[in-house]
């Protein structure tokens, strides 16, 4: 291993050697994955798979996504809606802060 050079950096010494491809690598060129030493060209060969099948239901979950947030704004507008048209008429004119504590109850 001490006479083998990393493929990518000829200056630095090996330091593994990777099962896939068989070349050798210093330590920044390689990293563990699944208990295995392995060169990051290989590693992304081997996630590549993956990768693809784990977004095979992308767009629909990026449209679900959308469809529930737009329902969850509706609603939050409609409940401030609701909340504002119950809001005395008095209070919208400005004159809430004229009436006494005792005067009779503002009109609806």
């Amino acid at each position: 291993m001490l006479q083998h050079r990393c493929l990518h950096h000829p200056i630095r010494e090996a330091a593994a050697r990777c099962p896939e491809c068989r070349q050798f690598f210093c330590r920044e060129c390689v990293t563990e994955h699944e208990g295995r030493v392995i060169c990051t060209s290989c590693l992304k060969k081997l996630t590549k798979p993956l990768a693809k099948r784990r977004f095979t239901f992308a767009p629909f979950l990026r449209t679900l996504n959308a469809l529930v947030g737009l329902v969850v704004a509706t609603l939050c507008f409609y409940v401030l809606g609701q909340v504002l048209l119950r809001v005395p008429t008095d209070f919208h004119e400005g004159t809430l802060w004229e009436r006494q504590v005792f005067d009779e109850p503002p009109n609806p």
